[in-house]
């Protein structure tokens, strides 16, 4: 009996304590900033929110949550085990414009463009389609040979050398872009045509307008560029002690800004041979396919490059670990409703999982959706921050 007195008495004592701090009122703290407690209402000196109040006898490190409030908050779990996780080394890079796929539009023939069919820049075009009509003396003049020579043949078709005079004239025309049925309804018609019609040869997207409707241009004046974005290049910087982990041929991970959920494969195709002007950095390159043109040349753009893997290590989804000043933690569920913060010291890390070195072991079961809205439910209930203590 004697050995146990002092022991109901300690407990005697703090039973009493918590009975005074209860007595005493709520405590208030910020929704964003659980660090700033105070006994009486006011503001946040960090951020100016209202402070909210805090019950202290709500000492439980867990949060207890209804059916309903799991499935609003979308709060989803997976049990974690031991596997392979890849280890990646990021290299900052963006999207361009293949120059490879880029045509360059230009006059064939001295003359007045007459007219635009395509007056604004950024504008889809299809193979075929008309882009500008110019008016030009001398491909009339070049008709009205072919259309001498046409006559020459026909009034001799036995003479060798008029069909040659002809077949000669007619491909000086093909030769710049007259379309052969424009040049059959010429000789059908015996008449010379000043005007004619040029066409886009590729698909693309008129990335440039270098003339104006009744402009005068010379013979290989540029008139228009069309860019082609079905295929775009992504070009990654790289230091120089880093290039013998870069292979032309190698196969890495392409993540673009804003669609972390869709990354695609990509081959390095090029790897610059000299640094870049001015910098100490390499260049490395290759291609990607752009599937009804969702980026832009322009974007950001990182490339994984492979650095090995890591046996037997936990990891999980990157948004499944919530970090603030105090380290970093994740969220085990207990039992159907209840979730208990845990924390934990993470490792490597790729573009969507993160290693987990301490503090979870295999058959733990991890909120991996979900996390924060549980951080923030503790921070306004319990008025402390998850790793409080601990």
């Amino acid at each position: 009996m004697a050995l146990l007195a002092p022991a109901l008495w300690l407990s005697a004592c703090n039973a009493g304590k918590e009975q005074q701090a209860d007595k005493a009122g709520p405590s208030y703290t910020c929704p964003m900033h659980p660090q700033i407690v105070q006994q009486s209402p006011g503001t946040c000196p960090i951020c100016g929110m209202d402070l909210v109040p805090v019950s202290t006898a709500s000492r439980s490190k867990s949060l207890q949550l209804d059916k309903n409030q799991i499935a609003l908050a979308n709060i989803t779990t997976m049990t974690v085990g031991a596997g392979e996780l890849d280890n990646h080394k990021r290299l900052n890079g963006r999207l361009a414009v293949n120059p490879q796929h880029t045509a360059y539009i230009s006059s064939r023939v001295p003359g007045r463009i007459e007219q635009l069919y395509v007056k604004e820049t950024g504008v889809p075009v299809r193979k075929g389609q008309p882009l500008y009509r110019i008016y030009s003396e001398e491909l009339a003049g070049l008709q009205q040979e072919y259309l001498l020579a046409a006559a020459q043949s026909s009034a001799f078709p036995d003479n060798e050398r008029f069909r040659q005079i002809e077949a000669a004239a007619r491909q000086k025309l093909l030769l710049y872009d007259v379309p052969a049925p424009v040049l059959d309804r010429i000789r059908q018609q015996r008449q010379a045509d000043p005007y004619l019609v040029y066409t886009a040869p590729v698909n693309g997207v008129v990335a440039a307008l270098e003339a104006g409707e009744g402009q005068y241009v010379g013979e290989g004046s540029a008139i228009m560029q069309l860019e082609d974005y079905d295929r775009l290049w992504v070009e990654a910087d790289v230091y120089p002690a880093e290039l013998d982990r870069v292979k032309v041929g190698e196969q890495v991970k392409v993540v673009v800004a804003g669609f972390e959920d869709a990354p695609v494969n990509m081959r390095i195709d090029f790897i610059a041979p000299a640094l870049q002007t001015g910098t100490q950095l390499a260049q490395v390159r290759g291609t990607v396919p752009n599937r009804g043109q969702r980026w832009q040349p322009g974007m950001q753009a990182d490339i994984y490059l492979p650095a090995g893997n890591k046996d037997s290590a936990i990891s999980l989804p990157t948004d499944a670990v919530i970090r603030d000043g105090k380290g970093a933690h994740v969220w085990l569920r207990k039992g159907r409703d209840r979730f208990v913060p845990q924390k934990v010291k993470t490792g490597t890390e790729n573009f969507n999982r993160v290693e987990i070195r301490e503090g979870l072991r295999a058959g733990d079961n991890v909120v991996v959706t979900g996390a924060y809205l549980l951080y923030s439910e503790y921070v306004l209930k319990k008025g402390a921050d998850p790793l409080q203590g601990r």
